[in-house]
């Protein structure tokens, strides 16, 4: 059964080509990894570990390890994820429009195989996930 997971609607004050070719290279988001103590704390300790190239992402999360590789670039408009190592088949895209010639506005989505069962348990932390993740590249500096 597949199931989806959407974050709400960011805005963000930067170009849609500003967001796109900054998160379509990880490597830029080095960023990120100098904020993890503030991350962490955010994140309720749930974040435990950030590692990174330009196209993979590991995030260890009560101790659950998960790389996210990007499988697809759609120049200015999607980067598309899969899950890799992964305890549920997953993939992850950050959808990003333009809103005016300086403002973007971003969604990421979690597309997840889970039986019923995997689903119930599963739904909470993967919706917050999303949503998070959201949060957290709509504060990203571009």
């Amino acid at each position: 059964m597949t199931a989806q997971f959407e974050s709400s609607i960011k805005h963000i004050p930067y170009s849609q080509e500003r967001v796109y070719n900054k998160l379509s290279d990880l490597n830029n988001i080095a960023s990120i990894q100098e904020h993890m103590d503030s991350l962490k704390g955010k994140l309720e300790g749930k974040l435990e570990d950030l590692t990174f190239d330009r196209d993979s992402l590991t995030i260890k999360v009560q101790g659950i390890s998960l790389t996210l590789r990007i499988i697809e670039r759609e120049p200015m408009k999607c980067i598309k994820f899969e899950g890799e190592q992964s305890p549920i088949p997953l993939n992850l895209w950050i959808q990003i429009l333009p809103v005016t010639e300086e403002e973007a506005k971003l969604k990421t989505t979690i597309r997840a195989e889970v039986n019923m069962f995997m689903k119930t348990m599963v739904s909470k932390p993967l919706q917050d996930g999303v949503e998070k993740l959201a949060e957290m590249l709509a504060a990203i500096s571009y």
